[in-house]
């Protein structure tokens, strides 16, 4: 169910097999990313569960369940930018039906990010995965 971005991702850490090269890799991921505006900091797009301070924006194309689903995020952590540049290969670009159906468990666990996350970072992980199905969820 993966999109070919993710696919690609997956391949990249296979091809990476040293975990401070997926690590730096991911990092580069977030690095890329354009920073949301200050005023999109607000409590109605902070992710609520994570250590560091996130934001994601939902920008829902259509409605129902065929509305495709992006999102925009941020963070004040470097891996933790990257960790959402993960989940925007993994969820963009779906139809909010979709977004439901991905097993993000199984999906992340191809790139073992468990592995190698503190605990801490795999709950703020996990909560940006609820609040990404939440989202669609309300738009299905």
């Amino acid at each position: 169910m993966a999109r070919r971005e993710f696919e690609e991702l997956a391949e990249t850490f296979d091809f990476l097999e040293d975990w401070e090269d997926r690590y730096r890799h991911v990092i580069d991921m977030g690095k890329a990313m354009a920073p949301i505006e200050d005023s999109m900091r607000v409590p109605e797009t902070k992710v609520n569960g994570c250590a560091s301070q996130v934001w994601i924006i939902p920008e829902i194309e259509g409605q129902g369940p065929d509305a495709i689903f992006s999102f925009r995020g941020d963070s004040d952590a470097m891996i933790v930018r990257g960790l959402i540049a993960v989940l925007g290969a993994l969820y963009s670009g779906l139809k909010v039906s979709e977004v439901l159906r991905v097993d993000a468990s199984a999906e992340l666990a191809r790139l073992e990010l468990q592995d190698h996350l503190t605990s801490q970072r795999s709950n703020g992980l996990r909560s940006m995965v609820e609040c990404i199905r939440g989202i669609a969820a309300e738009c299905a």
